[in-house]
């Protein structure tokens, strides 16, 4: 096992004033020293300033204790039986329909109020072999009755196991419901995975004074394990033996009887226009509602979904599907280590917790705002980005994909080898689960690796994301721009009132995902005389949602199209935490051409090239913006792959939004083949879309003008931002960026 010292912060966005949270952890008991930094750049590249970080005073400052943290991995459902009126010794039957996604992985609980230390309750799941099992425990000894017939993956069944206390016998019942739209097979074809067992057993269970879970079981005072993988609906239990013909009318579509009934957790209740929450309501008599942990994932088909219906909001009695994960991680929920109030008059920045022991560091991030805006600039840090991104698990990508994808032989860092250590530390929105659903979640309460100054990004070897945002912050300080800091945490929670305050906002190198309410306020920002620096690309292309009670988790769902790494089920494309549609903005008639003037194009990640001037960029209306810059090629020169076009690129397309007046200022040199052109644009597969031979594959300038004096400048690629400290920011990418930059700051509409 390596040896770290890492943590994550409560709150990645803080105003000043505020009290944070540190919550630090070590693979080892370690005196570590804690010293809050300012960040100012994190690559190391030789051809920028480097690494740069500042001290600065604060009482968090000193010497801390840190040690292991326990997390607790997978989601799953607890419910709460102050009263006990759940099954001890007496009959009852258990029942749920379930979708399992990994049965052959060994035991995982369905429904249980079961503690392994204590041997003691009832536990209905799948045994090692892959079969439906009953487990009763009477805190001793333990039997287990198992089905005849392994259960099959994705397919949706009716199980139920029932408990005769007057005979002892124990019966399980296991019946497929295929119905040709969300099943793997098609009832065309025979079954033999049916299975009605019985058998007598000597013991009665003895009441388990743990709660009762659904995908898990309790295996001590703290951790849940066999963390089960899959849907469940309509979970439920009676306090008597339900007889077989009362179970084929369940699966047959009836409700279940009422006699009798204990508990029946129907997920298709709570369902709103805003979405639905973590709350799986309780039908039955005694109303024990349960909650979700590590979110379990909502808003997904359940076993009577009929094809015709793509959202919950059309027929929620449908969307019955609760999916689990075993490795679903939402928030670590760590004990604090140590708390920070950021005085009144701090000012703000991108500052990090630096954490130092035995040789081991590790920089905890925090954004902090002003307690009042201050700057006429607002460099706004893409967080919602940061979070899709957040802990990709390039180890565990098989190796072959990366390198084509990239075009370099994968390079993997120790960070990556830390992070395959750790699967309690989560995983990214490009990464799959463990029964290969896609990640739709992603959360900062945790300790995300590339979320650091000096990470870079395996295959590549060079910053993304947070880290090349930085190279930004690096070329502000270097020019001596005064700006403050806000991020996509801001703008979702206050809308157009983050950005009122100041005369101009920079965008980060990838502004890639945007929940609409971040879309509305960029619109409305610049339609009342707002002024967007749009320095990088790919942005505004995925749509993400958020609850306003819990920022820190956000929720995407990769459709049809895009460049993406998974794909959601069939009726599974409107998100659990707003009830909006995802997938791509320019899906929901919102390209990012209409915004920024220009759109993703194409990838890759072989070499960055330089730009042309275009004859637009003469014109005396925006020939100012080159003032300082010789010759017709510039951005030769960048800490990214050597140039300030490349890596992800947008182009200027009246056909797909791009404003009219819009003016085209320069254009990249041709990229290599290496550089395809969008998925999401191509209806046929045809030859001759790589970046020598399509002329769309290419990064645009762009500069237009808004309503009311506004105005929007585009670099069209992520590169640019990583050329601005190139040479101490001496270079003409720094000089342009600085011309737009002093002129969308001053005061009053733009001339």
């Amino acid at each position: 096992m390596m040896k770290y010292v890492t943590g994550y912060c409560d709150r990645l966005s803080a105003r000043a004033g505020d009290t944070v949270e540190f919550m630090l952890g070590a693979d080892q008991p370690r005196d570590a020293e804690v010293q809050l930094v300012r960040l100012i750049h994190g690559d190391e590249h030789a051809g920028g300033p480097g690494f740069v970080e500042r001290e600065v005073v604060a009482d968090c400052n000193g010497r801390v204790s840190v040690a292991p943290q326990f997390t607790q991995l997978g989601s799953f459902v607890e419910v709460a039986d102050p009263a006990g009126r759940l099954p001890g010794g007496d009959s009852f039957t258990l029942h749920a329909w379930i979708w399992p996604t990994t049965p052959g992985k060994g035991r995982q609980g369905i429904i249980s109020q079961w503690c392994e230390h204590s041997r003691a309750g009832f536990s209905l799941g799948i045994d090692a072999a892959g079969c439906l099992a009953l487990r009763l425990g009477d805190g001793r000894e333990v039997v287990e009755v198992s089905a005849d017939r392994a259960l099959v993956a994705r397919i949706w069944y009716l199980v139920a196991a029932s408990f005769d206390a007057a005979s002892g016998t124990v019966t399980l019942y296991q019946e497929a419901h295929v119905n040709g739209y969300n099943s793997l097979l098609s009832p065309a074809f025979p079954r033999d995975d049916l299975s009605h067992v019985s058998q007598q057993v000597a013991l009665k269970p003895a009441r388990c004074d743990r709660s009762l879970l659904l995908a898990g079981e309790h295996l001590d005072d703290r951790e849940v394990g066999a963390l089960y993988n899959g849907k469940i609906d309509r979970a439920g239990i009676h306090a008597r033996v339900l007889g077989r013909d009362e179970l084929d009318a369940m699966r047959a579509g009836g409700e279940p009887p009422g006699h009798g009934l204990t508990a029946r957790w129907d997920p298709t209740l709570g369902y709103t226009e805003n979405g639905i929450g973590d709350t799986l309501v309780d039908s039955g008599p005694w109303a024990l509602n349960g909650v979700g942990r590590n979110r379990p994932v909502r808003g997904m088909t359940g076993y009577n979904w009929g094809g015709r219906n793509d959202s919950f909001r059309l027929a929620p009695h449908e969307y019955g599907g609760v999916h689990y994960h075993d490795d679903a991680v939402t928030d670590c929920a760590w004990a604090p280590t140590l708390r920070w109030t950021i005085p009144a008059d701090f000012k703000s920045g991108v500052y990090a917790l630096r954490v130092r022991a035995d040789g081991l560091e590790d920089h905890v991030p925090v954004f902090v705002r002003p307690h009042t805006p201050q700057a006429r600039i607002a460099m706004l840090m893409p967080t919602a980005s940061y979070l899709a991104y957040a802990n990709e698990h390039f180890v565990l990508v098989p190796a072959p994909g990366v390198e084509a994808v990239t075009g370099h032989t994968l390079n993997l860092h120790d960070w990556d080898f830390l992070l395959a250590e750790h699967p309690e530390w989560g995983k990214s929105t490009y990464d799959h689960h463990s029964d290969g659903g896609g990640v739709c979640y992603s959360s900062y309460r945790r300790p995300i690796m590339n979320l650091r100054p000096r990470h870079r990004m395996a295959g590549m070897s060079l910053p993304w994301q947070f880290p090349a945002d930085m190279s930004i912050i690096g070329f502000l300080e270097l020019a001596g721009f005064d700006y403050d800091v806000i991020t996509d945490e801001d703008l979702h929670r206050e809308g157009v009132a983050c950005l009122e305050p100041y005369n101009v906002v920079l965008n980060g190198t990838h502004s890639e995902y945007y929940s609409e309410r971040m879309v509305d306020a960029t619109e409305q920002y610049l339609a009342r005389g707002g002024r967007v620096m749009y320095l990088g690309a790919n942005g505004y292309y995925w749509v993400v949602s958020f609850r306003d009670a819990e920022p820190w988790c956000m929720e995407v769902r990769k459709l049809e199209s895009g460049s993406r790494a998974w794909q959601a089920e069939p009726g599974e494309h409107y998100m659990a935490s707003n009830g909006e549609r995802s997938g791509l903005w320019r899906h929901r008639g919102r390209s990012p051409q209409k915004q920024t003037g220009v759109g993703f194009a194409s990838e890759g990640m072989d070499e960055c090239v330089p730009y042309q001037r275009m004859p637009d960029s003469y014109d005396p209306e925006c020939a100012w913006i080159f003032a300082g810059v010789e010759g017709e090629m510039f951005g030769a020169n960048g800490l990214a792959l050597g140039g300030a076009a490349g890596l992800e690129v947008d182009r200027y397309d009246l056909a797909l939004g791009t404003p009219p007046h819009t003016r085209l200022l320069a254009t990249s040199e041709p990229f290599s083949d290496n550089y395809p052109h969008v998925v999401e644009e191509i209806m046929f597969n045809l030859p001759g879309t790589g970046g020598t031979q399509d002329f769309q594959v290419r990064a645009d300038m762009t500069y237009a003008r808004t309503c009311n004096g506004g105005a929007i400048f585009s670099t069209g690629s992520i590169a640019w931002g990583q050329a601005l400290p190139w040479n101490d920011g001496d270079n003409d990418c720094a000089r342009i960026t600085a011309n737009v930059l002093e002129r969308f700051a001053q005061d009053g509409p733009l001339e």
